[in-house]
Formats: C-alpha cells, sequence, structure tokens
C-alpha cells in the first residue's frame, strides 16, 4: 500500500504575508481611531466640534466623546504583531492568543460605546451650556474603530488557527552565543552563517527558507 503523500502546508504558509499585514492595517486603523472622538454633539451654543468649546472644556467634553480603552487595546494588538513576527514555537501561538483577546476587546469597547459614550457626552455638553437639551451622533471615527475592530477579530483569529504553519525566523538571527563568538575571534573573519546569509541574498533567494 503506498503510504499517503504528506500534507501540503503552501496553502497555510502563503497567508502569513497578507494576514499579518491586514492586521497590521487594522490594528493601527483601530488605535488611531480610538484616539479620536467617536461622537460630537451640540447643547445650546456649545459644540463639541467647537475649537473654541474645546479650548474652555477640553477634559468634560473631550474625554466623554473617546475611548482611551480602545485605544490603549488596539496598541496591544499592534505589538503583538511585531512579536509574532520575530518569535517562534509555543510562545508564538501564546502571544497571537492574546492579540486576539485585546481585538475581542477592542470590538467590545466598540459595542459598548453605543450605548455609553452619547449620554456621557451629553451630560458634558449640558454641564458647560447649563441648558437641559443635547444631541449627539456617532462620527466617522467611530466607523472606522469598527471597520479596524472586526478585522484586528478576523486576523488574530487566523493567526491563532495558522501561526503553527507559518515560516518562523531562522534560528541564525538568534543573539550569538560565546562559542560562536570565539570561532570568529582571533583571524577576523566572518562567521560561515553570516557568510551564507550575504551569498543567498546576492543570488535573490530568502536566508531564511
Amino acid at each position: 500500500m503506498a503510504e499517503p503523500a504528506p500534507a501540503d502546508r503552501t496553502g497555510p504558509r502563503r497567508t502569513f504575508g497578507p494576514v499579518v499585514l491586514l492586521g497590521l492595517a487594522a490594528a493601527g486603523l483601530a488605535a488611531i481611531a480610538g484616539g479620536k472622538p467617536w461622537v460630537a454633539g451640540s447643547s445650546g451654543s456649545v459644540d463639541s466640534r467647537s475649537e473654541s468649546t474645546l479650548a474652555v472644556a477640553s477634559g468634560s467634553i473631550g474625554g466623554a466623546s473617546e475611548s482611551p480603552l480602545a485605544l490603549a487595546l488596539a496598541l496591544v494588538v499592534l505589538a503583538c504583531w511585531g512579536v509574532v513576527l520575530v518569535t517562534r514555537g509555543r510562545f508564538r501561538r501564546v502571544v497571537s492568543v492574546l492579540g486576539l483577546v485585546a481585538a475581542l476587546g477592542v470590538a467590545a469597547a466598540v459595542v459598548e460605546a453605543i450605548s455609553s459614550l452619547p449620554t456621557k457626552l451629553s451630560d458634558a455638553l449640558m454641564e458647560v451650556s447649563g441648558s437641559d437639551t443635547a444631541s449627539t451622533s456617532f462620527t466617522a471615527w467611530y466607523a472606522a474603530a469598527a471597520v479596524g475592530a472586526v478585522l484586528a477579530v478576523v486576523t488574530t483569529a487566523v493567526a491563532v488557527r495558522l501561526v503553527p504553519t507559518w515560516p518562523e525566523i531562522g534560528s541564525r538571527y538568534d543573539a550569538p552565543t560565546g562559542g560562536r563568538a570565539a570561532d570568529g575571534a582571533g583571524d577576523g573573519a566572518l562567521p560561515s552563517e553570516n557568510i551564507d546569509i550575504w551569498k543567498a541574498l546576492d543570488e535573490g533567494r530568502d536566508p531564511t527558507a
């Protein structure tokens, strides 16, 4: 009986670049949007979009229209993608799970903002204006944060599933040990692994393959 052919891992490996790039873009979008006003509104003569109003009451109005938690968690997702790029093995899988948890946190912050931010901003506007009515609406930054959160969840979930099949940085890029340094000492010659790296680059090959 013929032995079964080994599983083809080329497909999952090809997802590495697109998923990482999309994940970085999603986390970056969520981080940028997280530091912007998600809700805008007005009460009497006070408008949260007015520079003069923000100059007088930036703390109460600006803080009521933003989500610092989403910003912090998006930065965690961004950091996790950076770690995934430079680590290997089980630790890489753990970091991808952490990224997924943080991405879910960003998504939860986006959902929670639907009910909390308009109320907070209305209260802040009425306190500044002295009026008893206020109107609010979500900004384009909220939509951007929502898109970034959804993409962050999708890409980190894909990373958790496929990270064992993704290419890893070669061990030759690890910090040199004492023995390796000793091999190159005395004659001023480069270690043979470094020579192989440069040779592969000159030939247009990926030295990590």
